[in-house]
């Protein structure tokens, strides 16, 4: 079986809860997150071989940011329902060296049922370093560690 029938039988079948809850509050649109971060050697790439070239990794700074986009949108969301990363648009503009202070910022950009979409920003101490934009759906965790565990044993 392929397609919208086959889905619709295998939620049946595992007896999920409901996908969005109808009481959660109206994420606004406008909606900031911000947090600030001390560039350490943990954050900092370190194969250049030159101490003085280390800086904050891309890798890190899109953790940040997707961190920053989720503590944005948590006061909203009711108990039992979380938000997960499901697209991530950046662009590393300019490296941060260790010493240095970087802003996350995410700002909600777009609301759609259960689909929130931001705006990215990163800034240090004395340019914008990143910009991009990120997705998260609000999902039930209780139907997500069942659809899981459905998955594991299938």
């Amino acid at each position: 079986m392929t397609g919208v029938f086959w889905r619709l039988q295998k939620q049946t079948t595992l007896n999920l809860p409901p996908r969005y809850h109808d009481l959660m509050n109206e994420i606004p649109v406008g909606t900031i997150g911000e947090y600030p971060l001390l560039v350490t050697p943990e954050w900092a790439i370190d194969f250049l071989g030159d101490p003085e070239a280390r800086v904050l990794a891309t890798p890190y700074l899109i953790l940040w940011l997707e961190v920053t986009a989720r503590n944005a949108v948590k006061p909203f969301l009711t108990e039992g329902y979380e938000s997960v990363g499901t697209e991530v648009s950046v662009r590393h503009l300019a490296p941060t060296p260790i010493g240095m202070s970087v802003k996350f910022i995410a700002r909600v950009a777009a609301v759609e049922g259960s689909r929130v979409r931001f705006e990215l920003m990163a800034r240090d101490e004395r340019e914008v370093v990143a910009e991009g934009t990120h997705e998260r759906f609000i999902v039930n965790v209780p139907r997500f560690a069942a659809k899981l565990a459905a998955k594991r044993t299938s």
